[in-house]
């Protein structure tokens, strides 16, 4: 029977005289008190709190009659003083009554503490199956809100709750329940952000999967994700082989397109394994004879094994940015003759931004353009900038070997430089990065020859790019060997090579041995390789790197402590997670070194890179901090989170670092607004135009920084990388983290240190193209429309070559009196000959005036004209715009992106960026295909064309010794 309290129409503004009620003996005189304490307890419960025991007291009394209400008036007391625990101990123990109370505050604070109360017990039990039961009356509370959100249909709420808890049962009973198609994909996303622990993501995936493919339609992108990231390689095969085994379009499709995104988001071990498990590609006989037979490209599993190689996608990247290249050349000649050429710094920033700028676009014209000022590169830059031609041939993976032969030994003689052979070696990697099974073995056997540490450092760097998250054991102990040698060059790739082939694997044996070498050698330069090397083995693995992160960053060593913070990043990496981001503020204000704090600052970047807002005002008191490391942390950490998004609310805070005092804080702050803004034009951002002009300005200036300026330059490469047709992309079309682009940031942020290792940033590189495909993987002519003006995404405007102004003759001067003497010769001479003729003289008629300069008038009229036109054309710009297969989509111009439902070629799902399979709704008649240069633009193949690159020199010769 429910109580009902009457009210009161009389104030009390006391509580002293309720209170000695209470000490009454009759039980009628303590409940009339505790009813009016109840009901004036909002204003009363200062003074009742210093009594609050004797109330306490009559709840425990098991014969007072009102024990519930004694326990509610009790747990406002402590809800008031903030005391929550204890506020819903007494809440639960007045049953119900908490729930019926007027004041919505009240409840509402104990409702959540309850559901935190239940989430955190839950979570435990989870662990610990021997912990004490649940309060039921607190999971009685928590189920009627359950009941609730059912009979309103407010699935998510208690999906949310249910997740957080460690409650699978429950999670599985509303995915059978519901009947809702969006829930699926709402866990999912949940499941790959909010869950931490390693096992229990794992069984929600394996639930997601289980209900994935028992619906009548299964979403195969999602089912994609789910097996990508429990590294389950034979459900994929399993799928691939039933979509591309049916005889229906659309699910051939569906299994080149989920190839396709598999290819993007999944680590080189995982698609190797996937490939091992399907089918070998199918043969054909040739000329009829059964011996002699090749492989049939044109079957489904085979073009599904081309697909996962990687072959595909690049053959396609390399054609678009090839013929859509939009590098603005004069920028980089302009840098290049602004920086003293014999200054390695220098040397090195005009490589890097040459590499960024022609990213796999095989445009190596600057350099042989350039041999007078290339040939002024010596030892590592020499190394640097041969290593280069691995970032602007990215993806050249048949052509890299020649490509590269100039700079390679030959047979029995050795390379003219190890430099250039260790350059070489690197660049091979960088071309073939994360898909080496063709060259991997060739880098393996010349590392065993090699004994140069230079070569050795180029040949591990590449070892460790072509077997990047191969986990490839054999290879690991092949780098290892090296790095027990000890020496400070070779050792401190190797630390970073063993890091990048076991690349989230989280494994134990690889941890500790490393953890010990770094204890035992005395090289700075071996430990700081090895110490990120480890941070790259714990990348995604959350809370199962704990332990590792803990032990580094409770390390005496600061490089050690250093490393923890990108261990940390990695493992956390997108998650968004407020206890790891506290950690990290935490260490960038405490810890005495300042390469830790400046990497702990980083790690945010890496932390928030799904949701930068959360990040931004994070770092907005650290810009102004009093550690110029730590301002620097604060910019590089806006350009991971905030890449590509041009957003302005990062760009003001970036706009008080680049005028810092501290020229390696302009530096990060330059470089840091190129990654935001790559890919933007005055009209996305109104920005921009003055950001390139102060990276001019920067580069110009004759007495600025050798810091700010390498920061200019290298800003100037990433903002118009790969031909202004790449993006700095740490997510994939899927919206998956790309383990590359992190991968590729990690590293990079070690040039503070190394400058070789710079040319990592081109792993980030991701072009951006709609790439349309049908069922023969042929691009057919088609269209689509941008809803969006035109200019809106356009290219930005080239700088234009200032014309040559003509040399005009400079009149000689004559004096006054030279004049007037030769006016009265004149004069004298027209009388004489008027004496002589008999004609008068006119001596006072008017000069005639000048005729109107025609040219002067048809000028003015075209220039009217033309303004005419242009306002005009003002008018009537167009709002919407077609495009043709093979064009340049950016990030934000997505949303923009629609289809003809009515036109021949749809897409077999949402257009999210990346290479997109289009169902042919007339696929009886012949396509009409795109021309393609498949034999893609390779240094000797295209020398025929004026038009492309003409064949590269034997080799570049280089005046210095390598001794020098």
């Amino acid at each position: 029977m429910t109580t009902v309290y009457p009210e009161s129409t009389s104030i009390v503004t006391s509580a002293g005289g309720l209170m000695s009620l209470l000490d009454e003996q009759e039980k009628e005189l303590q409940i009339h008190a505790l009813l009016k304490i109840y009901e004036f307890i909002d204003q009363l419960w200062p003074e009742i709190s210093d009594d609050v025991t004797k109330i306490e007291v009559m709840y425990e009394d098991r014969a007072f009659p009102e024990r519930e209400l004694a326990a509610l008036v009790v747990s406002k007391v402590y809800y008031y003083l903030g005391e929550y625990d204890e506020a819903l101990q007494f809440a639960l123990a007045s049953g119900t009554k908490f729930l019926q109370d007027k004041n919505s505050s009240f409840k509402e604070t104990l409702v959540f503490k309850c559901i935190d109360t239940f989430i955190q017990q839950s979570s435990e039990r989870y662990i610990n199956y021997e912990l004490e039961p649940m309060d039921e009356r607190l999971s009685g509370v928590v189920e009627g809100i359950f009941q609730k959100c059912y009979a309103n249909k407010e699935w998510r709420h208690v999906l949310g709750i249910a997740i957080e808890a460690h409650r699978l049962d429950l999670v599985e009973y509303i995915l059978n329940t519901a009947k809702n198609d969006d829930l699926k994909p709402y866990v999912l996303e949940l499941v790959l952000t909010v869950v931490l622990d390693i096992e229990f993501r794992n069984r929600l995936l394996r639930l997601l999967l289980s209900s994935f493919l028992v619906e009548a339609e299964p979403d195969y992108f999602s089912i994609g994700k789910c097996v990508v990231h429990l590294n389950d390689a034979s459900v994929a095969a399993k799928l691939l082989m039933k979509l591309s085994s049916q005889n229906d379009d659309k699910n051939l499709l569906t299994a080149y397109q989920l190839a396709f995104d598999l290819e993007d988001s999944a680590p080189q071990e995982f698609l190797n394994s996937v490939i091992d498990l399907l089918p070998a590609p199918t043969s054909s006989n040739v000329e009829g004879e059964s011996e002699n037979t090749e492989v049939d490209e044109s079957s489904p599993i085979s073009r599904i094994h081309y697909i996962l190689s990687g072959e595909q996608t690049v053959k396609y990247h390399r054609e678009f940015l090839y013929s859509h290249n939009n590098t603005d050349m004069l920028i980089l000649n302009k840098t290049k003759d602004s920086l003293e050429s014999r200054n390695s710094i220098f040397h090195n920033a005009v490589t890097f931004a040459n590499a960024f700028m022609n990213f796999g676009t095989s445009y190596d014209n600057f350099f042989r353009e350039n041999l007078s000022w290339l040939s002024k590169a010596n030892n590592w830059s020499k190394f640097t900038a041969t290593a280069a031609l691995g970032v602007i041939h990215r993806g050249y993976y048949n052509q890299a070997m020649n490509i590269l032969r100039p700079y390679l030994p030959e047979e029995d003689a050795p390379s003219s430089s190890v430099y250039s052979e260790g350059g070489a070696y690197y660049a091979m990697g960088l071309i073939n990065a994360n898909h080496g099974r063709g060259v991997t073995e060739y880098l393996r056997e010349q590392l065993k020859r090699s004994e140069d540490e230079t070569v050795q450092y180029g040949l591990i760097l590449g070892l460790g790019l072509t077997g990047m998250a191969s986990r490839d054991e054999s290879l690991y102990d092949a780098v290892k060997t090296v790095l027990f040698n000890d020496n400070a060059v070779a050792g401190s790739a190797a630390g970073i090579s063993m890091g990048l082939i076991m690349l989230g694997s989280a494994s134990s044996t690889a941890i500790d041995e490393m953890l010990q070498y770094a204890h035992e050698t005395q090289h700075e330069k071996i430990i700081r390789g090895l110490s990120v090397g480890i941070a790259l083995i714990v990348y995604g693995r959350q809370q199962e790197a704990d332990g590792i992160i803990e032990q580094l960053n409770a390390d005496s060593d600061p490089v050690l402590r250093y490393g923890g913070m990108f261990a940390t990043a990695l493992a956390y990496c997108g998650t968004g997670n407020s206890k790891i981001i506290r950690k990290l503020l935490h260490v960038s204000v405490s810890d005495v070194n300042d390469d830790v704090r400046r990497a702990a600052v980083c790690a945010l970047g890496f932390i928030c890179c799904k949701d930068p807002t959360v990040l931004i005002s994070t770092v907005e008191l650290l810009v102004d901090s009093y550690n110029p490391h730590v301002r620097y942390g604060s910019a590089i950490a806006l350009g991971i989170a905030c890449a590509n998004s041009g957003s302005n609310a990062a760009l003001e805070l970036l706009a008080r670092l680049v005028e810092d005092a501290t020229d390696f804080v302009r530096q990060g702050a330059m470089i840091a607004q190129a990654m935001i803004l790559t890919q933007h034009n005055e009209q996305l951002n109104t920005k921009v135009s003055g950001v390139r002009k102060h990276f001019e300005q920067v580069v110009s200036e004759k007495h600025e920084d050798a810091l700010a300026k390498l920061g200019a330059t290298l800003a100037q490469g990433i903002i118009d990388a790969g031909g202004r047709n790449v993006t700095i992309a740490l997510q994939t079309a899927t919206g998956s983290l790309r383990l590359s682009a992190i991968v590729g940031l990690t590293v990079f942020l070690q040039y503070w240190y190394w400058f070789p290792l710079t040319h990592f940033m081109s792993l980030s590189f991701s072009p951006t193209a709609l790439i349309g495909l049908n069922q023969n993987l042929d691009a057919p002519k088609f269209n689509f429309v941008s809803n969006a003006k035109p200019k809106l995404f356009a290219y930005p405007p080239k700088i234009v070559q200032p014309a040559a102004k003509a040399v005009q003759k400079v009149e000689t001067a004559v004096l006054s009196t030279t004049v007037k003497a030769k006016a009265r010769a004149k004069r004298a001479e027209r009388e004489k000959q008027a004496k002589e003729t008999g004609d008068e003289m006119k001596v006072d008629k008017k000069p005639e005036e000048p005729e109107a300069d025609s040219n002067a008038m048809e000028m003015d009229e075209e220039k009217s004209d033309e303004v005419t036109k242009s306002e005009s054309t003002k008018k009537e710009e167009p709002k919407r715009e077609a495009l043709e297969n093979f064009t340049r989509v950016v990030p934000a111009q997505l949303p923009y992106i629609s289809f003809n439902v009515n036109g021949r070629y749809y897409p077999v799902r949402k257009f999210t960026g990346g290479v997109l399979m289009l169902i042919d709704r007339e696929s009886d008649k012949a396509p009409n295909l795109i021309e393609l240069n498949r034999d893609a633009p390779t240094p000797q193949a295209n020398a025929e064309s004026s038009e492309q690159e003409a064949p590269p020199p034997e080799d570049f010769e280089y005046p210095f010794d390598d001794d020098e």
